[in-house]
């Protein structure tokens, strides 16, 4: 699959028979073929860029190819930089934790959702634990009150259900937290 850079056209490369061209300071110098463009491309020591392929005639440009790419990767790479992408991390707590266990885990949590993640709470059950249910309610309700700065939105636990030997809950973060 061919990269966006590797799309654009550039000198020979230009099929259309007439194309519109502007020069290097933006000025429009009018519709002529792709080769008389090209000689006054050359005259300048300078590429012609097609930057606009799908209009009728095309768009060409009178430019210096190399640092048009450069300008390309540089602008994508500021993009990159300013973009957050919000993943979802998962905490697991059993229905028997301990006090100081508890603590440490919900402060993951906090921590994860200050960060602006989204936090899967995951209640594991084994064995006997399965038959109480509710032990893994009030766990949820803990986390949801410990958590209630953070969070937005509205989260019931007690309408949570037993998912296999799973009880799960997904705290999303608020807006204005960064």
């Amino acid at each position: 699959m061919k990269r966006e850079e590797d799309k654009t056209r550039v000198n020979e490369q230009i099929r259309a028979r007439q194309i519109r061209v502007v020069d290097d300071e933006g000025n429009q110098l009018g519709i002529m073929s792709p080769q008389d463009a090209l000689r006054e491309a050359e005259s300048k020591d300078l590429d012609l860029v097609e930057v606009a392929p799908n209009a009728a005639p095309p768009v060409c440009r009178i430019m210096d190819y190399g640092k048009f790419k450069y300008e390309q990767k540089r602008r994508a790479r500021e993009s990159r930089k300013n973009q957050h992408t919000v993943t979802v991390k998962e905490i697991k707590y059993r229905p028997k934790i301990d006090k100081h266990d508890f603590e440490y885990k919900t402060n993951h949590v906090r921590q994860f959702l200050s960060e602006g993640n989204k936090v899967k709470i995951t209640i594991m059950f084994r064995g006997r634990e399965m038959a109480h249910p509710e032990f893994g309610r009030d766990i949820l309700v803990k986390v949801v009150e410990e958590t209630a700065d953070l969070c937005s939105g509205e989260y019931n636990p007690a309408s949570s259900r037993l998912e296999g030997r799973n009880m799960s809950l997904v705290l999303q973060p608020a807006k204005e937290v960064k």
